[in-house]
């Protein structure tokens, strides 16, 4: 089990945010990894794909998640909101098993993004995603831009933040 995963909805500037939380974390002595989720290639999910057998991807990206007590989502803005791959991998998780709170509930999740578009808006409506998932999404977050790129003591910060959270119970 790694102590810490961060998930980046991107492969451009929020997977090397991803990177900096893990190596601060890892600076910790805390065993951290970082998930592209532009490399799992999962499908969009509708209707008609969950009625097909689950994409191969899906039960790697939840394995993942469930093995790691905390996360980081580094996630950029499109359109005013979530990126596609994220609002797609969120969909196909919760809809895995009879409880689609499960793997969110309880769990302390930190949110960033690095976006030219501003970043707010996309960590406002995933906040409200989380947390009505159960998740318990620390107080603070990190937006980053180009004019004003992420200080080390603002991921500091927030890793830090995860880490005096309870684990949640499995």
């Amino acid at each position: 089990m790694t102590d810490l995963l961060v998930l980046a909805a991107s492969h451009g500037e929020n997977l090397l945010m991803a990177e900096r939380f893990a190596a601060a974390a890892r600076a910790r002595d805390r065993s951290a990894e970082v998930l592209d989720l532009t490399e799992l290639a999962l499908p969009l999910f509708t209707s008609r794909k969950q009625a097909e057998p689950a994409p191969p991807g899906l039960a790697v990206l939840q394995s993942r998640l469930a093995g790691a007590p905390r996360w980081v989502i580094c996630t950029p803005e499109y359109n005013g909101s979530i990126p596609p791959v994220l609002t797609s991998a969120i969909a196909w998780l919760s809809v895995q098993g009879e409880d689609f709170r499960s793997l969110f509930n309880q769990r302390p999740i930190a949110i960033a993004s690095r976006s030219g578009g501003g970043g707010h808006t996309v960590l406002v409506a995933l906040r409200l995603q989380l947390a009505h998932l159960g998740a318990e999404v620390v107080g603070r977050q990190l937006v980053s831009t180009a004019a004003t790129p992420a200080k080390d003591s603002s991921i500091d910060d927030l890793v830090d933040r995860l880490f005096a959270h309870a684990v949640p119970r499995c």
